[in-house]
């Protein structure tokens, strides 16, 4: 069993390191990368504001790392955006500003996104400086340490990743990149943080053919076709993100894999939430949850004990989707 525990562990290690988030609070480096570290971050305001820390994480939007509000101790992250890999710009009081910057901005006060705190120009770069929860872990190293989480707990979860969006897209926003790694969890109070919105943009009803979030966590329309509309690639994402929380791993690693949109449960799981589940990975977009009430409207979300706590007869459920259907 060990060895078991071990070998899943290394895999999800592995799975990790080749995709780093930007945002991991669960562990950070050890190196301090100080050459590098002073060249990227070195402006006389943000070090007279703040003293940087460790590097936490890198990837195709920026560096982050920790750091050390000067004024009352308060712990942030420091992320470094380089302005070569600015692909969209938004608008901050009049001035053009990556558009990550421009969204933070507009969800200052939504309780379930991490907070902008501050923002600095570079001559190469911009350095956006948010709040820290501590302590917390992105909900891909809670999984990776847990395993798959019981259905109550995940229900839990869930229902406060979707909260939070209906906030996000209220706020005429869409995150593109809903996943594992851009929620922390607070150990403490078990509450959900989204992250991370480098690959963001403004929230429209016609179809969208630029796509910057994670492959695996990309809906089959995107994969085959190169477009998508806002709604329908959310709620796929909240599908792999619900099977990740009940089954301890995502559903699909291949482009194959996505489009063929075939599942395999875990015995020991409700039938009500394998509906979600299969509801919300529908290969037709059209047959996905048409919104996120819709998506609660399942009898999973009800609080009623026993539609978490009854698994279906039978074995294994899977389900299978014609390609091009």
């Amino acid at each position: 069993m060990q060895l078991m525990v071990l070998l899943k562990m290394s895999k999800s290690l592995v799975k990790k390191l080749s995709k780093l988030s930007l945002f991991s609070f669960g562990k950070s480096s050890e190196a301090n990368c100080e050459s590098s570290k002073d060249r990227k971050l070195k402006d006389s305001s943000l070090e007279k504001d703040y003293k940087i820390g460790t590097l936490l994480g890198s990837g195709g939007f920026g560096t982050v790392y920790s750091g050390t509000r000067r004024s009352d101790g308060a712990q942030v992250a420091i992320k470094h955006i380089n302005k070569k890999r600015v692909t969209e710009y938004g608008k901050e009081n009049g001035r053009s500003v990556p558009i990550e910057i421009a969204l933070l901005r507009k969800l200052a006060g939504v309780p379930g996104v991490v907070q902008l705190i501050d923002w600095y120009e570079q001559t190469d770069a911009y350095v956006v400086v948010m709040e820290k929860p501590e302590p917390c872990r992105d909900l891909f190293d809670y999984i990776t340490e847990r395993g798959a989480l019981p259905e109550d707990e995940a229900k839990d979860l869930m229902r406060q990743a979707v909260d939070t969006l209906v906030e996000v897209h209220e706020a005429g926003i869409i995150h593109r990149d809903v996943k594992d790694e851009n929620f922390l969890v607070e150990l403490d109070t078990k509450r959900l943080r989204l992250i991370d919105f480098g690959s963001g943009t403004y929230y429209r009803d016609s179809e969208y053919t630029d796509y910057e979030g994670t492959r695996v966590y990309s809906p089959p329309e995107w994969v085959l076709w190169q477009k998508y509309n806002g709604m329908p690639a959310t709620m796929w994402s909240l599908g792999v993100l619900l099977y990740d929380l009940v089954c301890g791993d995502i559903p699909f690693q291949t482009d194959e894999e996505i489009v063929r949109s075939s599942l395999v449960f875990r015995e020991d799981l409700s039938s009500d939430v394998c509906d979600v589940i299969r509801a919300c990975l529908a290969f037709n977009p059209d047959d996905r949850p048409a919104d996120f009430d819709r998506l609660l409207s399942f009898r999973w979300f009800s609080d009623d004990d026993n539609t978490s706590a009854e698994a279906d007869s039978g074995s294994v459920f899977e389900q299978g989707a014609v390609i091009g259907a």
